[in-house]
């Protein structure tokens, strides 16, 4: 103990005792650095990390509607009985997975046997004038069989007049995968607007409702330039540039009552993205356009 007591006196130990305070205020320092640092990346806007497209029936889910929530390998939904077909769908879209072979596509339409209420047949289609109109689109799954193969669900499906589907409904599927290929993920919304009244109804079997419009959000959280984008489209052939329908995100929440991000991102983040939409922002195809125009609009 006496030898012990010396040791302490040494200048050897007063030395030691005092690199271990640097050390220890060194440490503090660094530690409030990486805090400081990390507050100001969640402050700023950074990337938000999530989980990837794997694990999204299990997580990224809106809010707003009733009726059962279905999660599918590539896509949730939330199911309406009374519309018999989906309020919404959600599903994360990764540019490097589109560059992936696809597979043929089979239309395989079929009930979806996770609806415990009787959901849509093709008997209800046949012969009613419309389109048996996808929410998630085949090709954004194409490069996986089951996920694909689930697209062709009636549960997916919505009736849409066919120039709509086949018409300005398909330019903009088609440039929003031009989007995920350039910005890497979106994060997407899409389904009918479910507070007007619908535009009548088809169906043998089942009472099917058929929209009026359809809305579709996308979010993307890639850096450098967070950003959000809203649509709100009437269900009928259309002359119009797509800009021409752009509207904010928080203007669709409005229309659908559905709050599309919950807890996906910081609140102020979120109010930022949702309150601006800007078109110039997104890449517009003048080509696709045209094509709509002199092409998909006069299909049969």
């Amino acid at each position: 103990m006496a030898k012990l007591r010396r040791n302490h006196s040494t200048r050897g130990g007063a030395a030691a005792g005092t690199t271990l305070v640097k050390v220890t205020i060194f440490a503090l320092i660094l530690f409030g650095l990486i805090w400081a640092f990390h507050d100001w990346r969640k402050g700023a806007g950074a990337q938000v990390p999530g989980p990837s497209q794997y694990d999204a029936k299990n997580w990224y889910l809106p809010e707003g509607g009733s009726g059962p929530v279905i999660r599918h390998g590539g896509f949730s939904l939330l199911y309406d009985e009374e519309w018999k077909q989906a309020a919404w769908v959600a599903y994360i879209l990764d540019g490097d997975s589109l560059d992936r072979q696809w597979v043929a596509r089979q239309d395989n339409f079929r009930p979806d046997p996770l609806i415990d209420s009787r959901s849509a047949t093709d008997d209800d289609y046949r012969g009613s004038g419309y389109d048996r109109g996808h929410l998630a689109p085949f090709a954004d799954f194409a490069w996986r069989e089951d996920w694909a193969d689930e697209t062709f669900l009636f549960s997916n499906i919505s009736p849409q007049a066919r120039q709509f589907n086949q018409g300005v409904w398909r330019e903009l599927e088609e440039l929003i995968r031009d989007w995920a290929d350039r910005e890497q993920r979106l994060y997407i919304v899409t389904g009918p607007v479910m507070t007007e009244a619908p535009k009548g109804y088809i169906g043998h079997d089942n009472r099917i409702a058929i929209p009026r419009s359809y809305y579709k959000v996308i979010l993307d959280l890639e850096a450098p330039e967070q950003k959000g984008i809203g649509f709100i489209i009437p269900n009928a052939v259309s002359f119009r540039p797509l800009p021409d329908y752009v509207v904010t995100i928080d203007s669709v929440e409005t229309v659908t009552d559905i709050d599309f991000f919950p807890e996906l991102m910081p609140p102020d983040l979120e109010a930022r993205i949702e309150e601006a939409a800007n078109p110039d922002l997104w890449h517009f195809s003048k080509q696709r356009f045209d094509r709509r125009i002199n092409l998909w609009n006069n299909v049969k």
